[in-house]
Formats: structure tokens, sequence, C-alpha cells
């Protein structure tokens, strides 16, 4: 869904000529930063460290949102159910990621980048908080002091009146969720103000966490379609047009995670940044939750496909890592990841003798559960009579 690239943040309001170029054109501060650091040349533990923190940091919101995917299938609750993604869903995916790709490409060549960006800041920031406050919730309930009293609260809008009212928001929340929301808005505020790598990651590791956890595939071909749709959309918009990298340097939003490749020479003051797609996080993710969830529906107490596929995502990334790093060149992570991903956990079912059971696998919405367990009650009650 994105590539893995190396580059510079660049700041917000910087446009300046270049010596060397017609006098009419003019580089963003994207540009004039890529200028500078062609200059600068990592140092191998530099370059390790950023590597590897960024393969560190991509596993987390897969592991961890795997797990909670679980719980997340099983709730009640409104605002913890899943989306369920189906395979039309799957199939119509990657045509929208291109219309939106290309869409934003666009407004990056007509519009000035700081406005957009500007608007992006806002958009982001609001989601930022809500996502970096539920990831913190499951912590937060754990070490809240019980010396102090929860509360709850609810925040509702409502248009029209009478018969005809109707809820447009219906938030719930309670004492631990208000202290998640001001430790997302300290961040939030901290990422708008001065976009540090660190409060960008922040709010992007929180935004794959839930993706992951929040976003389920229904069953295996579903995952398949869609990771083989964004396959080829990823390798299309990376090596076919510079429409995907363009669109990566210039948009300004926690959409990545970047580390910098001369931390150890400039400390949290870095500026040249190797950067890793949401995207190659999240659509593999989603997949790898869906198999543990697979394994858990096996009942053997063995979580042999999630590990499969886990291990598989670390050998797709570190050749993504490896290839980008010998040719200097950006790389369509989900070239490497598609294949591992999907191979490994097959080529294990192959071995098992579960390859029917793993693509007959289901996953029924738990709004659709309630609805099916509501109709079966008048006949069961018929029955009795």
């Amino acid at each position: 869904m994105a590539d893995v690239d190396q580059g510079s943040v660049p700041p917000p309001d910087a446009s300046v000529p270049i010596p060397g170029l017609s006098p009419d054109a003019e580089l963003n501060g994207t540009d004039v930063l890529n200028a500078t650091a062609a200059k600068f040349v990592a140092t191998p533990e530099g370059t390790a460290l950023a590597y590897g923190s960024l393969l560190f940091m991509a596993l987390l919101p897969i592991f961890f949102g795997a797990l909670r995917s679980v719980t997340c299938s099983k709730s009640k609750n409104s605002s913890d159910m899943p989306e369920t993604i189906t395979g039309r869903d799957a199939a119509r995916f990657p045509i929208i990621a291109s219309c939106t790709l290309f869409g934003l490409y666009l407004f990056f060549k007509v519009f000035s980048q700081e406005y957009i960006n500007l608007l992006l800041s806002m958009y982001f920031f609001v989601l930022g908080i809500l996502a970096l406050a539920h990831t913190l919730s499951p912590l937060m309930a754990k070490v809240f002091p019980a010396s102090i009293p929860i509360k709850q609260y609810q925040l509702l809008f409502t248009q029209g009146s009478g018969e005809a009212k109707e809820e447009v928001v219906n938030y719930e929340f309670d004492t631990k969720d208000l202290v998640c929301l001001v430790i997302g808005g300290v961040v939030g505020v901290w990422y708008v103000l001065k976009k540090h790598w660190v409060a960008n990651n922040l709010f992007g590791l929180a935004f794959a966490l839930n993706g992951v956890e929040l976003l389920h595939l229904n069953n295996v071909c579903t995952g398949c379609i869609l990771l083989g749709g964004l396959f080829v959309y990823d390798v299309f918009w990376v090596f076919g047009t510079n429409v995907m990298v363009t669109v990566a340097r210039s948009f300004e939003a926690p959409i990545k995670l970047v580390f910098p490749q001369d931390l150890l020479e400039r400390g949290m003051d870095a500026s040249n940044f190797a950067m890793l797609g949401l995207g190659d996080i999240v659509i593999p993710g989603i997949f790898i939750a869906l198999l543990l969830r697979f394994d858990i529906s096996l009942k053997k107490n063995s979580r042999t496909y999630f590990y499969a596929s886990f291990l598989a995502y670390i050998f797709g990334l570190g050749l993504t890592i490896f290839i980008m790093h010998t040719f200097k060149h950006a790389q369509p992570a989900l070239l490497y990841l598609v294949p591992a991903c999907i191979g490994f956990p097959v080529l294990v079912a192959l071995i098992k003798g579960e390859v029917t059971e793993m693509f007959r696998y289901e996953e029924t919405p738990p709004e659709e559960e309630e609805e099916g367990s509501k109709d079966e009650a008048p006949e069961t009650e018929k029955k009795d009579q």
C-alpha cells in the first residue's frame, strides 16, 4: 500500500530556488532537504539502527493488534465491534486506493502543499487522539489507581426533534478514557506544533494497531484477494510512476513510520529518515490476525499459522529492506510481503493437511450473530410449546 524509502521530513513552509535549475523552477521543502541530504552518507551503524527500529516498530502493532482482534471479534460493545471486509470490498479496495492516491498527487501538484498539509494535520490531529486513546485504554484499565473514583460520561449530538430526532454522535467514556484522551491530546499538540518524528511514530503505531485490531477479513479467500490486488497496486505505483514516492514525501501526516539514520550523529534533531508506510503494516497485519483467529477456531491449543505468517512478515520486510539498501531505490514492500505472508501459511497447511479447513474458515460479524440468535429464539419457543 505504500513504499519503504529513504528520505527527509520536510519543513512545512520551505520553498526556495535551487542553483542549476531553470529560473522559473522551484522545489518544495522536501526537494530542498533531499538535495541537502544527498550529501549525507549514513554510517553502517546508523543505517542498521534505522532499519532495525523500523522492523521492530512494524512488528509491535501486528503482534498486539492480532491478539486484541481476538477479543474484539467477540465484543458486543458497538464502539469495539470490528469492521468486516468482504470479498467485494477486497476487490474494490485497490481501485479506490488508486483513485485516492492519484487524487492526492494531483492536489499536491495543483494546490499549495502548505495549506493541504495544514488541513490534513488538523484531521489527523483528531483521529490520532482517538486512536491513541483507544490504544492506551487496556493498559490504563490495569494501572489506573483504585482509589480514584470512576465516573461515566456521555457525549451526545442529535439532529431533529420529537420522533424525528436522530443520533449523530453518541460517545460514552469514563474517567480512565478521559485520562487516555488527555495523553493523546498532549501528543497531538506536540505533533501539530513540532512535527517531531517521535510524535509521528506514536500516532502511526496507534493507527496501525487499531487497523489490525478493528479491520477483520471474513475468510482467507478474501485476504488473498485483498493482498493480491494491493500487490499489483503497490508494484504499479512505485515502479511504474513516481506518484507513490511523491505523495509519501509530500504528505505531512502520520501515515508512515520514520526513523533517522543520523540519530547517532545528531540525536533527537536528526533529519535523514528511513520510512515505512502504514499500509505495509496494516494490510499484512489483518491477514496475520485472521490466521490467529483461525488457529483458535481449530481448538488445538497451538498458534502454528499465526507464528508462520508472523515469521513470513519478518522475512518479507527484511528482504524489502535489504533490496532497497542494495539498489538505493524505493521498493514496494508488498511485492515481497504478499508472497511470503500467503505462501508460508499455505505451505504449512499443505504439510499438515489442513488446506480445506483453512479456506473454509468463515467469520461472522458480531451483529449478524446477534440477529441469528434472535431469529432462532422464537423457533425454539415454538418447539417447546
